[in-house]
């Protein structure tokens, strides 16, 4: 068993036992501080099967319902989701593509290859200004993942240009060309992606020699503030981070972080729908184990800069199952209620490290990994994950406050871990909100919570559940797994009772008395 499962959490405790002990949160209401940075709660797309072209982008000319290109029902769904950063165009694409294939008129771009995922053939009708354009329809911040791989410093300096100039510069007129007359902002630019692999196969010395070439030419211009991201490990790889924090500095804004959760690189990952509780129980101990990742990647960030002002960038993250069989395009995988635990069990640990931790982006949006979303022709349908994300969205921008869990422990081979994950914040009409997730397959928790001083006059709630473990939606089916009124929750003398069924995810809002 790993020792930081049994260790005392940054805010807060989590008691393991092998008894059978009565579950307990204690949140402390008035010790909350460190705001929940909304973009935790971001998105990513990449030109990988078929996330762009039939899941965001159909054409305007197309007879899938659209705005502006972009489908109707998908378009309305990230909406409601109020996603914060949408990051683009990938991934291993990234360090690929180049820009300029894909401005201009439509029928005139240049027709590419996506060497990374399928050799198919791309007609680069989703570009720049398709991307900006939707970004600023949904009210999220843009990501741009910039080409480090194979392109070159002026390529991304232009690039930059022609996305935030007013002036009367050749990047700037060769967009107003395009139909663009005002510049778009650009906060977050990432540069490079795992450059320790598809995106260079570099070591970090020689990639942290290249960010401070390529940060550097990369001008802020008529006001646009960036924030640079430097490409940073793969999970467990702390000496990138150790060099990138040693070697980079403070000449990077942040750094990233990736952590799939996924049997290995090599043979078969598992399916998606067919697992038995032995699985379900190891994917939930290694979706937990980031909690340690992350923590490592801290001390050694915190060494470097105490003064915390380089963020930490989860963003990607997620399950990695087998493609679904029959399935026509890349990493097309179904998506059930122990994917929803995966988002669930995630977001409440990077809440908890939001002082750090200033985004994480799941992959994918749509049709890609663990997808909000999945469409086939004219048919869309909602996955259990996408639930979790609007379940939890009351978080983004609220204070976290910190909480201690006590309850009963579940295992899997040399991982044990509570069977309770929670997270918990208060907004700012005062307004307290929860999320609860009970692990257990089985078993039933009926947990106190205790406010301190906090008196309630009000609690409501939903819950996200099915029958069993591997229940999911289909475009038959679309409602297996869908949200429900919670209405176990009562408030007592001492605080609140709740009863959370097995394997099941609560949120709740709680208003206390004035």
């Amino acid at each position: 068993m790993k020792k930081h499962f049994l260790a005392i959490l940054l805010l807060g405790s989590i008691s393991l036992t092998a008894q059978t002990i009565a579950p307990k949160i204690t949140i402390h209401a008035d010790q909350g501080k460190n705001v929940i940075n909304k973009e935790i709660y971001g998105q990513f797309a990449e030109h990988l099967g078929s996330c762009i072209y039939g899941g965001i982008w159909v054409g305007e000319n197309s007879n899938i319902p659209n705005i502006k290109g972009y489908r109707t029902d998908v378009f309305n769904a990230l909406k409601e989701l109020q996603i914060p950063v949408l990051r683009w165009p990938g991934g291993c694409f990234a360090d690929e593509y180049h820009w300029m294939d894909g401005i201009g008129p439509r029928e005139k771009r240049a027709k590419i290859v996506n060497n990374n995922w399928g050799g198919v053939v791309e007609d680069n009708s989703f570009g720049t200004n398709e991307f900006f354009n939707l970004c600023e329809m949904l009210g999220t911040e843009p990501y741009l993942s910039g080409n480090v791989g194979s392109g070159t410093v002026e390529e991304l300096a232009k690039w930059v240009e022609y996305i935030t100039s007013a002036g009367d510069s050749p990047m700037a007129r060769l967009r107003r060309q395009n139909g663009r007359e005002n510049p778009w902002k650009l906060k977050y630019l990432g540069v490079g992606n795992e450059s320790w692999g598809c995106g260079g196969d570099m070591t970090p010395e020689y990639y942290s020699d290249l960010y401070r070439r390529y940060a550097v030419y990369c001008r802020e211009y008529d006001g646009n503030k960036l924030y640079k991201i430097a490409s940073g490990a793969s999970d467990y790889d702390y000496n990138w981070t150790e060099t990138l924090m040693k070697n980079i500095g403070h000449r990077m804004n942040g750094v990233s972080l990736h952590y799939y959760t996924v049997k290995g690189w090599n043979g078969s990952k598992g399916s998606a729908t067919k697992f038995d509780k032995n699985d379900y129980l190891w994917t939930m101990g290694k979706s937990l184990e980031i909690e340690d990742v992350i923590k490592k990647h801290i001390a050694i960030m915190d060494k470097y800069d105490p003064r915390n002002r380089i963020g930490l960038l989860v963003d990607e993250w997620g399950t990695w199952w087998d493609q679904e069989p029959g399935s026509k395009t890349a990493l097309y995988q179904q998506n059930s209620l122990r994917d929803a635990f995966v988002a669930a069990l995630s977001l409440n640990i990077f809440n908890k490290y939001t002082e750090r931790v200033k985004m994480a982006n799941i992959a994918q949006v749509v049709n890609v990994l663990q997808a909000m979303i999945l469409t086939n022709e004219t048919k869309m349908v909602l996955t259990p994950t996408y639930h979790v994300f609007n379940m939890y969205k009351a978080h983004m921008g609220a204070t976290n406050l910190p909480i201690d869990i006590q309850s009963d422990s579940l295992s899997s081979n040399t991982r044990k871990f509570a069977a309770i994950s929670a997270s918990a914040s208060k907004d700012a009409k005062g307004l307290i909100h929860v999320t609860l997730a009970n692990i257990d397959p089985d078993k039933e928790q009926k947990i106190t919570i205790d406010l301190a001083n906090v008196k309630l006059s009000k609690v409501s709630g939903t819950i996200l559940t099915a029958k069993t473990i591997d229940a999911h939606n289909t475009f038959e089916n679309p409602n297996v797994v869908t949200p429900a009124v919670f209405k176990d929750a009562k408030i007592g003398k001492t605080g609140l009772t709740v009863t959370v069924p097995a394997k099941a995810i609560v949120s709740l809002e709680l208003t206390p008395n004035l």
